[in-house]
């Protein structure tokens, strides 16, 4: 198939470490998946950070198998295409919450690189209320040395942080609902505090090559979104078919509870 990612794009991906801005629906769709995300929260209750929403939630299961997020992804991992992870990254307004530099694969206990982050928009994602930013080509210097911190207001599940940053070359990852940006596991980024008066909703979704291992804590599941998986290093998980049914919320935090042992162990 032809490549949903124009060659520039793709050459970017690999030099900087991120792309932006991707369309992967029509502003009319982003709205229309955040108002039933804010009705589910009414419903059910806050739905920021909570682990692999897609398990229990029909409208981030949809966004996660979205056609055009897809396309984009396998141009940059191939046609075989696990979604690994996501969560929903909130930030409400005129709030101190912030996402310390960091980057994603020190902790998630992964033997592999071949993944990419998709980061959705359900609504504009700007400087002011504290939209992600990285520093271009980071990911091409490897691992770099974190410490936990614990901060009270940081989103990150232990604080952790890369210090002495240099964020003069910081870019901000402006996006419309509707837009993603993708980027690499080694990228280190980071996100400020939102300090408008409307809410920052972002649906992050992190997709694998099958030949991705975990090496940390007990296994890990994930699900098949495109071709084939040869490897079966994942436990296959269960599509959601209806929101929040209990049967659903029990294996999501089962889930939870095996990615938290990763987590506080990586």
């Amino acid at each position: 198939m032809t490549s949903a990612l124009p060659d520039s794009k793709l050459q970017r991906y690999h030099e900087e470490g991120c792309i932006f801005p991707i369309t992967v629906m029509s502003p009319e769709e982003a709205v229309a998946h955040r108002a039933r995300l804010e009705r589910a929260e009414a419903e059910f209750g806050p739905m920021h950070y909570m682990t692999k929403p897609y398990l229990v939630f029909t409208s981030a299961a949809e966004i996660g198998h979205h056609p055009a997020l897809l396309d984009a992804v396998e141009a940059i991992l191939g046609p075989d295409i696990l979604l690994w992870d996501s969560a929903y990254v909130i930030k409400e307004p005129n709030n101190r919450r912030f996402v310390s530099w960091h980057q994603d694969l020190t902790y998630w206990g992964l033997d592999s690189d071949r993944l990419v982050t998709a980061w959705v928009a359900l609504s504009p994602s700007t400087s002011e209320n504290g939209c992600m930013k990285f520093l271009p080509g980071s990911h091409l210097q490897g691992k770099r040395d974190h410490r936990d911190t614990y901060a009270k207001d940081n989103i990150l599940h232990r604080g952790q942080e890369i210090p002495d940053i240099d964020d003069s070359q910081a870019v901000d990852i402006v996006l419309r609902p509707g837009q993603a940006s993708l980027h690499h596991g080694w990228v280190t980024h980071s996100s400020g505090p939102n300090l408008s008066s409307e809410r920052r909703i972002g649906l992050t979704l992190q997709y694998t090559a099958p030949s991705v291992r975990q090496v940390v804590g007990d296994r890990e599941s994930a699900t098949l979104v495109r071709g084939v998986d040869n490897y079966g290093h994942f436990e296959p998980e269960p599509i959601c078919q209806s929101d929040f049914a209990p049967e659903a919320l029990a294996y999501q935090g089962e889930v939870e509870r095996r990615k938290h042992a990763v987590y506080d162990n990586a």
